[in-house]
């Protein structure tokens, strides 16, 4: 798996799917239109373009251009990149036939482009710090995840912490293990 700093803004959760098995990073996805009225969700990524920087990675279609155009109006401060795939003609593999514009989406495409897209938006795969990252069974440990109340634990220290409230939990590690260190989950989770 690729390393990288920065996390990845993508449309879909088949999007986050397939570029989580590339790379090594949070994935955070718009929702298609949802990050137009989800202003958790749009805090959420401003943030981590202040604190890591982020990779704007949607379709070649004209869906994802109105996405890509929104964040980079809406996210001003901190790093931003863009990564582009090309206009591959076809439908993605779960569909049963091919989007409005007949491209593949970030999903469908080989894992080849995937890779060359990001790396040509002028990043480079970066070795994070040697500070253990925060794990599920930490999640677990602190109450955060598999327990009875775990989902309002987690749901109560996510607004706190200036999360989007309806993370999952998988969603919420992403986001600790990018802008926290476990030391500092630990202290926040106390306060809760």
């Amino acid at each position: 798996m690729i390393k990288l700093r920065q996390a990845l803004i993508v449309e879909g959760k088949y999007d986050k799917i397939k570029l989580g098995q590339i790379f090594d990073t949070a994935i955070v996805t718009t929702d298609g239109f949802g990050v137009f009225t989800n202003d958790e969700k749009l805090q959420y990524i401003r943030r981590l373009a202040k604190q890591c920087g982020i990779i704007i990675f949607t379709d070649p279609d004209g869906g994802g251009l109105v996405i890509r155009n929104y964040l980079k109006g809406a996210v001003r401060e901190g790093e931003v990149y863009h990564a582009y795939i090309p206009e591959v003609p076809g439908k993605e593999r779960r569909k049963t036939s091919p989007g409005k514009e007949g491209l593949l989406g970030v999903e469908g495409v080989p894992d080849e482009l995937i890779v060359r897209a990001v790396m040509a938006c002028g990043i480079k795969e970066e070795t994070r710090p040697d500070t253990p990252p925060v794990t599920k069974a930490d999640l677990y440990e602190l109450g955060l995840s598999g327990g009875i109340d775990s989902s309002a634990r987690r749901r109560a220290l996510a607004r706190k912490m200036g999360l989007p409230g309806n993370i999952s939990a998988n969603g919420f590690l992403d986001a600790v293990n990018a802008l926290y260190s476990k030391e500092e989950l630990i202290d926040l989770e106390r306060d809760v």
